[in-house]
């Protein structure tokens, strides 16, 4: 079938409303990434009947869907050519003991407003979180700043429910058939090659899956190719009474790096960094010499471990706080450094995303500084850095001059070489999409994507679902 003739063919099928005008082409053709990719249509389903009578009709005339929620991913996993599905009516909230069950379209803001008069939040807490949905967490691992002491997605994924390319409506762990595959491909010869890090939203998560009750995981971080998620169950957790903030400022980010394990043996439940380029747009009088600042939280013991906090700290105190405004306050800074990026970037120059995620185990965090000033050194680029320190998890954001595909695919290329030889991952939290599927072999090797490779099938054997994301 012609890409112009989806929209008006899929119409007639489908119960839901179909859009394929121009403007709401243009409109799905982007996400938060920097990648475009105009789809065929876009489906609006309501329920899981209209996802059914679109995947029956994909799978037919052999058109891609790609599901989509709040479009703010980084590297272009809800962009596809075929038929977008955003999910934005599966927005149903129900809150249980210890759990919130929610539509995959469903705000977290809107979630974390109703938890809170419940006394309960969420553990994964990305830095866009009010503005991404359920199914767009799930679908790429999300993580954020508190991951550190709570967990990734999918870590606090309890079910899932998704439709599969043929039809099936599917609750995991529940399906007891399709949790019995998947136990014999996520074998532990497949996971002796995962690396040993605390973040990884890389290939599909089967170092997870240890027994059936396990199984749901697999939708963690799958980017929409195995199913298109209906609703989640995630574990809540009690909001803590009370927290501290710590913030020490430093003259290199290795200086701040080398800080990080001693800080961890404290129970944290949040360490991040943020460097010169984006400290410098908050408006406090920082010490001389500044070049990056360290946050360190902590929600329980907060007396004790402050104490010896401070007292292990090399870098020089800026604040410490236990005022829930003045801490609110610093980790907006924080959460705006992606947007400081973009104000530190000029109309002539350009980042490139694929190495934006890298995660090391954290006694290597300095190899990975070492491995970015590298890379500066030897190529023309500058790099902005900020991120999870306390997970071994940066955001090294390169910029050029101008856009050279082949120079930055050679230095992606040189980057996540020496990442894998640290024993890290070449995403910790965004995920694959566009920007890493390619290099998805590279990290584990034939035998484990391989094993993707038949997970894939087992779910999505036409390869219907996101074409192009994980395995290629």
């Amino acid at each position: 079938m012609l890409q112009n003739q989806v929209g008006q063919a899929l119409a007639k099928k489908a119960a839901c409303n179909v859009s394929w005008d121009k403007h709401t082409l243009n409109f799905y053709s982007v996400d938060a990434s920097s990648y475009a990719v105009r789809p065929s249509a876009v489906a609006y389903p309501k329920n899981e009947r209209d996802i059914i009578k679109i995947l029956k009709f994909a799978s037919l005339h052999k058109v891609s869907v790609t599901p989509r929620g709040a479009g703010t991913g980084l590297v272009g996993s809800s962009l596809g050519n075929g038929i977008i599905v955003d999910m934005k009516h599966f927005n149903k909230i129900k809150v249980g003991r210890g759990f919130v069950q929610a539509g995959s379209g469903a705000f977290k803001g809107d979630i974390d407003k109703i938890l809170k008069k419940h006394g309960r939040f969420l553990g994964p807490n990305p830095s866009i979180g009010p503005f991404c949905t359920i199914g767009g967490m799930v679908g790429t691992n999300a993580s954020g700043s508190h991951s550190l002491k709570y967990g990734s997605t999918v870590d606090n994924l309890i079910s899932v429910q998704v439709v599969t390319p043929k039809g099936n409506l599917v609750s995991l762990p529940q399906k007891r058939f399709l949790a019995r595959k998947i136990l014999k491909i996520a074998n532990l010869e497949t996971q002796k090659h995962f690396p040993r890090v605390s973040k990884n939203s890389c290939g599909y998560r089967v170092d997870k899956i240890t027994k059936k009750s396990d199984v749901q995981k697999i939708i963690a971080g799958s980017e929409g190719t195995l199913g298109i998620i209906t609703s989640a169950k995630l574990k809540t957790l009690p909001i803590p009474r009370q927290t501290v903030l710590i913030i020490s400022s430093y003259k290199t980010l290795k200086e701040a790096a080398y800080d990080v394990p001693k800080i961890l043996k404290l129970g944290p439940s949040a360490v991040e960094v943020i460097d010169y380029n984006i400290a410098r747009h908050i408006r406090v009088s920082l010490p001389k010499g500044t070049k990056c600042l360290l946050f360190v939280e902590f929600d329980d013991s907060i007396s004790r471990k402050r104490k010896k906090c401070t007292g292990l700290l090399s870098g020089k105190m800026v604040i410490h706080t236990t005022k829930e405004k003045q801490i609110a306050r610093w980790w907006s800074h924080r959460n705006s450094a992606l947007s400081h990026t973009l104000r530190n970037t000029s109309r002539n120059e350009m980042i490139f995303s694929s190495m934006e995620d890298a995660t090391v185990p954290v006694h290597r965090l300095p190899l990975l500084l070492d491995l970015v000033e590298y890379l500066t050194s030897r190529y023309p680029i500058r790099v902005i850095v900020y991120g999870h320190a306390g997970n071994g998890n940066l955001h090294t954001r390169p910029i050029l001059k101008k856009k050279d595909k082949h120079l930055m695919r050679k230095i992606a290329l040189e980057f996540f070489s020496g990442v894998i030889s640290i024993g890290g991952t070449i995403t910790g939290e965004h995920g694959d999409g566009l920007a890493r599927s390619e290099f998805v072999k590279m990290q584990y090797g034939n035998k484990t994507y391989g094993a993707f490779k038949k997970i894939k099938r087992l779910f999505d054997p036409d390869n219907i679902l996101n074409p192009g994301k994980i395995v290629i």
